[in-house]
């Protein structure tokens, strides 16, 4: 995230310091906006998702708030839902365009909350 700049093995010492904590600085700063993203999707979703009956959908967002990159077979296993039902919610989700499906493929699927 903050890039390489700090692991240049040129210049003096407090230089390489100095590059190193301003890549470090960097990448803080881009993971602290990437979480409030998701903590701000998690609100966006709860929202969208009031009027969805049963369990699954909230342990569904939950799921997606901790691993905003995931499979169904990992949703499956993680919120202790029937395949049927991880895959009717996350086909919802995606309706509601609160995730994206991002390989493609009819099978070994892997969705993420959109941002």
């Amino acid at each position: 995230m903050g890039g390489a700049g700090g692991l240049r093995a040129s210049g003096l010492p407090l230089e390489r310091l100095d590059r190193w904590l301003d890549g470090m600085d960097s990448a803080i700063l881009t993971a602290m906006r990437h979480l409030d993203g998701i903590e701000e999707w998690g609100v966006r979703a709860k929202s969208a998702m009031a009027q969805l009956s049963g369990r699954t959908p909230v342990a569904l967002r939950k799921v997606l708030t901790e691993w905003p990159l995931t499979s169904a077979p990992m949703a499956e296993a993680l919120t202790r839902a029937s395949r049927a039902a991880v895959q009717r919610n996350l086909v919802r989700l995606e309706e509601r365009g609160l995730i994206r499906e991002m390989t493609g493929q009819g099978r070994f699927r892997m969705w993420r909350i959109d941002i």
